[in-house]
């Protein structure tokens, strides 16, 4: 009974509706598959390699998977009709204009993907990193795929980006091996401020900010290097230019710092009467 059985389940499958159910069945089957793994890469792996310092490789292993996953899916359901595998046999055997131009067409695809892969291994960026490309780019990588970078721009945008495009741009990554950043603030003065003053208000205020890093070994310390270097850097048509130079651990505490300096520093030049340029240039 039991032969009996199977015996009609194996004629209803080799019967067209057979094939096209069998192919429903596993084109299904392939998208539970995929969900289940990222679901179960989420629960088990992502929030621990979310909080590591470069989760990239984990996160690009999960893309990689994933696409595997999609190919072998969709490779078997169309294995397992027999008028498309005769299809895909003869297109394989005669077409080979067809073929061309599928190659041509996939060059980016596999540009992509050859990037992406490049990126992962040599590591110009990573996850997590903040990188500037060109001039209209800046902001914090979010994801790697196969296809595509993702950056978040300050403005919380998001910038997709073709890996074969990102590869071949000049990059300034503030995070690629130290998030350190030393930052210059200028500041212009009137020709008839007393420097000394000027520059002794711009280091106290340096020095003191909470975000403001001491980089100095003891040795430069003991040679009474400065915490903030303040000096007159330019004569300017209308203006004389101070530059402070602070260190902060990255480009956000930098951002910081330059904004609060930028208030402390107006409020302390009204308060003493130090005067700032309004731009008309001197005779």
């Amino acid at each position: 009974m039991f032969d009996k059985y199977i015996h009609q389940v194996a004629i209803f499958f080799n019967s067209d509706t057979g094939y096209v159910l069998l192919f429903i069945i596993i084109i299904s089957l392939t998208f539970f598959i995929a969900r289940l793994f990222k679901r179960i890469f989420k629960r088990n792996i992502m929030n621990a390699v979310l909080n590591s310092n470069d989760p990239t490789n984990y996160l690009f292993f999960q893309h990689i998977i994933t696409a595997s996953i999609y190919i072998a899916g969709f490779s078997a359901a169309m294995y397992m009709i027999p008028s498309l595998r005769t299809l895909s046999a003869s297109l394989l055997a005669g077409a080979g204009i067809f073929a061309v131009a599928i190659g041509f067409a996939s060059q980016k695809a596999f540009s992509n993907i050859i990037s992406g892969l490049f990126i992962v291994i040599f590591k110009p960026f990573r996850i997590h990193d903040k990188l500037t490309i060109g001039t209209d780019v800046s902001g914090v990588v979010e994801d790697i795929t196969l296809r595509h970078t993702i950056v978040r721009s300050y403005e919380n945008k998001r910038f997709v980006i073709p890996n074969s495009l990102i590869s071949e741009q000049t990059l300034v990554n503030s995070d690629i091996t130290d998030t350190q950043i030393r930052k210059f603030l200028f500041y212009k003065v009137d020709y008839q401020t007393n420097l000394t003053t000027a520059i002794t208000l711009i280091k106290e205020l340096a020095e003191n900010h909470p975000l403001a890093m001491d980089v100095r070994k003891p040795a430069e310390i003991e040679k009474g290097e400065e915490k903030v270097p303040v000096n007159v850097t330019e004569w300017g048509d209308y203006a004389l230019i101070i530059r402070a130079a602070i260190w902060a651990n990255d480009s956000a505490d930098a951002f910081t710092i330059q904004c609060d300096l930028n208030e402390s520093v107006k409020a302390k030049f009204d308060e003493v009467g130090i005067k700032i340029p309004t731009g008309i240039k001197l005779k």
